[in-house]
């Protein structure tokens, strides 16, 4: 349709504005910022995120929570599945075209031809859009490290919250979790709440000490001053206001209790107790967070008629490899299948690391390109890649032929698909599927 064109035309312009397509530094946010006068000083009271794996669905379970407490939110979220408006929620609504083409003509007025990236021009739309409709609360998520970020223009956030740091994007974050946490550190603000899930020793330590020096506060830490475990079929979140016995989070797999945790820990820095119980635990039940272990049930099911199960998950680096895999293995021991992987990956990323988690499956690998992708790696690329990990790679022509050769084949019982390695593939996927996040 013209009128999708539109932004999508504008984003094709913007990439031209900058050679680079990431450039961490605040200089062109601070340049363009006042020139739209200062959207982010004039911003609902927000609570900031930072972190490796695990941003996103912290997002969306502090979303579910304040919603079901009644109040608005705004979301800003990357990268996104399908569509861009994916990135930017007002209110509880993705952004229409309408809106989001006319603030990107204002950004694009604004800054001429200086040079600025297409996160840091799309992300300046984003906080115009969220100055300007009304909200009680926006969470704010970083999209890559945080000290240079371009989202790190807030001065005085309700909280910054800092979900398990660990390797990815090294190229720009530093080589060692030491560095990397330094990065995502830099959103921790003088005098404001702090909140990080249980961390590595190192990472601990650079976060405690840089909110330390901040006098940053209250600090609330993961396993020391709040824990979060499961106990017969219930959530449990221990902080020292006490005990709070909840449904399990709607979100599967072991590593969402702890990004549950995050959440609750998260709110309460910001607000105190004013979220009620009640909808923490309805929050945990309406929880949405597309492409995260995500059972598929739409077009792809017609190109695998035989696989009875079919899940998706963007996973991408050695951490989320390591959730992932343990999420698989709880679902082989309670019902055991034929464990099928369908694995496209970025040249950027570190492969061999994120599949070795998979080995004591022992699945069976379909190695995939991405559709559109520049970065990611050709399949023969990744069936080396998994090689290397220890597991059987087949090559495939994409992913339609991936589920199609799982289709075909007679399997002794219905196998368990897993199709994995990156965010982008789970766009692809989601698209294929029909599935189109609201």
């Amino acid at each position: 349709s013209r009128t999708m064109a539109d932004s999508t035309a504008m984003m094709a312009r913007f990439l031209a504005l900058h050679p680079k397509k990431i450039d961490l530094s605040l200089g062109r946010m601070e340049r363009i910022l006042p020139l739209l006068g200062d959207p982010h000083r004039r911003l609902p009271p927000t609570i900031h995120v930072a972190g490796t794996n695990g941003k996103g669905s912290t997002i969306a379970f502090m979303r579910a929570m304040l919603e079901a407490a009644g109040r608005r939110v705004h979301v800003y979220t990357s990268p996104h599945l399908v569509r861009f408006h994916e990135r930017i929620r007002l209110a509880g609504t993705l952004v229409e075209e309408e809106r989001l083409t006319e603030a990107f003509r204002r950004c694009e007025e604004a800054n001429g031809n200086d040079p600025i990236t297409i996160f840091e021009i799309t992300t300046a739309a984003a906080l115009l859009l969220f100055a300007e409709a009304s909200a009680d609360v926006l969470l704010l998520e970083v999209g890559l490290g945080g000290r240079y970020d371009a989202t790190n223009v807030i001065d005085r956030p309700a909280a910054a919250v800092i979900t398990p740091v660990s390797m990815d994007h090294m190229e720009y974050l530093g080589d060692t979790i030491t560095k990397i946490a330094g990065e995502k550190a830099g959103i921790i603000k003088r005098g404001c709440p702090a909140v990080f899930a249980e961390q590595s020793l190192e990472g601990r330590m650079v976060l405690e000490a840089e909110a330390e020096r901040l006098r940053a506060g209250p600090v609330l830490i993961g396993g020391q001053d709040f824990r979060t475990y499961s106990e017969n079929g219930k959530l449990i979140f221990q902080d020292t206001e006490g005990l709070l016995e909840l449904p399990l989070p709607r979100l599967g797999g072991q590593h969402q209790h702890l990004n549950a945790g995050t959440a609750i820990a998260g709110l309460r820095a910001a607000f105190g107790d004013s979220i009620p119980e009640a909808a923490i635990a309805r929050g945990l039940q309406t929880v949405d967070w597309p492409g995260r272990l995500q059972l598929l049930r739409g077009n792809v099911t017609r190109y695998a008629p035989g696989a009875a199960e079919i899940w998706l998950d963007g996973g991408h680096n050695e951490d989320g490899g390591r959730v992932l895999a343990a999420a698989m293995e709880e679902m082989q021991r309670c019902a055991p299948r034929p464990l099928v992987m369908i694995a496209g990956m970025l040249s950027t990323k570190d492969s061999t690391a994120f599949l070795s988690a998979f080995r004591p499956l022992s699945p069976e690998l379909f190695a995939i390109g991405i559709a559109g992708q520049d970065a990611a790696r050709s399949a023969s690329d990744v069936a080396d890649q998994a090689r290397k990990a220890g597991l059987s790679a087949t090559v495939a022509g994409g992913l339609a032929d991936a589920l199609s050769r799982i289709g075909d084949r007679r399997w002794d019982a219905a196998p368990r698909v897993l199709i994995t390695g990156s965010l982008y593939l789970a766009g692809e996927a989601l698209a294929l599927d029909g599935t189109i996040p609201a």
